[in-house]
C-alpha cells in the first residue's frame, strides 16, 4: 500500500484525490493546501487526514509518495523538497514556466536518484496509448505525418490566463509531449498564433488559437491545432498516417447511439465537454502507472525529463511565432 500526500486541492487536487481513495494499492495520508478550507474539504470528503504545513505532510511516516496538484509557480521547490525526504513525486504539468529554474531543480536531486513523473496523462488515454502501441508495433509502417488536435470548450478566466504562462506552456504543452511520444524526437518547430476568440486573452498578453507544424529526427511531420473556443464541446483527436495506413483515435462521447432521420444523419450525443470527464480513465491510469513505478522502481512514462523537453518545444514555439522563422532545435 503506498501512502500518498497531496499537495494542492484544487480542482484537479480534488480528483487526483479521489483517484489515491479509491486505488486498491494507494492510500491518502495527508493533503495540504495553503488555502486551508480546500485542504479541509478534501480531508472531511474522504475522511483522511489534514496536514497543516508542508514540513508535516513529508514528515508523515505513512507518505512514501507525493502528488503535486499546487500552482505552477511552487512545483520546482515542492519536487525539491519532496526529493530531499525521500519520496517518490507525480508532479502535474509544467514542472515551471522557466527551464532555466527546472534545469536548477533537476542539479539539485539528481545526485538522490529520485522517481519523479510529470502529470502528461494523455499518454494514459486508452484511445491514445492503443494508437501508439499499434504504430510502435508497425501496422501503419513508417509514420509519415501525425495531426493532433485540441480544442476547448470555452475560455479561460482572464486571470487564469494571466498566471498560466501563455497558450504554448499551459494548453499546447500536453499535445508537444504527445508528439514526442508518437514521433519521437522533434528537431525543428514553426508556429503561428491569433487573438480570434476572447478580447480577454489578447488583453492579458496572450493568443487564443494556434497551429503549429513539427518536424521529427525521424522525418515525420506532426500538425497540432489549438483553440481555446470549441462550439461543439471539448475536441480531442489523433491522426497518424503512414506508409501502409492511417490510425485515428476520435473524440468521446457519452453513448454511440446514433441518429437517423429526415433532418439529420448519425447524429450523436455532445462530445464531452470537459477534461476531467473526457480523460478520467486517463487520470486513473496514469496513478495506476505511477504506484506501480514506486512499487517496482521502474522509470516512468513521462519522467522530468519529458517535462522539460516539453517545456523546450513550447518556448520553441514562442520564438517561431515572435520571429515569424521556424526554430531548429539541437
Amino acid at each position: 500500500m503506498i501512502g500518498f500526500a497531496l499537495l494542492g486541492c484544487g480542482r484537479i487536487g480534488r480528483v487526483h484525490a479521489r483517484n489515491i481513495h479509491a486505488h486498491p494499492g494507494a492510500a491518502l495520508a495527508a493533503c495540504y493546501d495553503v488555502a486551508g478550507p480546500a485542504a479541509a474539504a478534501v480531508a472531511a470528503e474522504l475522511g483522511v487526514p489534514q496536514a497543516h504545513s508542508i514540513e508535516e505532510a513529508l514528515a508523515n511516516p505513512r507518505v512514501q509518495a507525493v502528488l503535486i496538484a499546487s500552482s505552477t509557480d511552487t512545483h520546482v521547490d515542492l519536487i525539491a523538497r519532496s526529493a530531499r525526504a525521500g519520496k517518490a513525486v507525480l508532479c502535474e504539468k509544467p514542472v515551471d514556466l522557466d527551464i532555466a529554474r527546472v534545469d536548477a531543480c533537476w542539479q539539485a536531486i539528481a545526485a538522490l536518484r529520485p522517481l519523479v513523473m510529470l502529470g502528461f496523462n494523455r499518454r494514459f488515454d486508452p484511445s491514445f496509448r492503443a494508437l501508439r502501441d499499434r504504430l510502435a508495433a508497425g501496422e501503419i509502417g513508417r509514420l509519415e505525418q501525425v495531426v493532433i488536435t485540441s480544442r476547448d470548450p470555452a475560455p479561460p478566466p482572464a486571470e487564469y490566463v494571466a498566471g498560466s504562462g501563455g497558450l504554448f506552456r499551459d494548453m499546447t504543452i500536453h499535445d508537444l509531449d504527445m508528439a514526442r511520444y508518437l514521433a519521437g524526437e522533434i528537431t525543428e518547430v514553426q508556429a503561428m498564433g491569433a487573438n480570434l476568440i476572447d478580447p480577454a486573452i489578447r488583453a492579458a498578453g496572450d493568443i487564443d488559437a494556434a497551429m503549429l507544424v513539427l518536424r521529427a529526427a525521424s522525418g515525420a511531420l506532426v500538425h497540432i491545432n489549438n483553440s481555446r473556443r470549441c462550439a461543439y464541446g471539448y475536441d480531442q483527436r489523433i491522426e497518424a498516417f503512414g506508409a501502409a495506413g492511417m490510425l485515428q483515435a476520435h473524440n468521446q462521447h457519452p453513448t454511440t447511439v446514433e441518429s437517423w432521420g429526415q433532418a439529420r444523419t448519425r447524429a450523436m450525443d455532445p462530445v464531452q465537454d470537459f477534461f476531467i470527464a473526457r480523460y478520467a480513465d486517463a487520470y486513473r491510469a496514469e496513478l495506476d502507472h505511477f504506484i506501480g513505478c514506486v512499487a517496482t522502481g521502474a522509470a516512468p512514462l513521462a519522467g522530468f525529463a519529458e517535462g522539460r523537453e516539453a517545456l523546450r518545444l513550447a518556448d520553441a514555439a514562442l520564438e517561431s511565432m515572435a520571429s515569424g522563422r521556424a526554430v531548429r532545435l539541437s
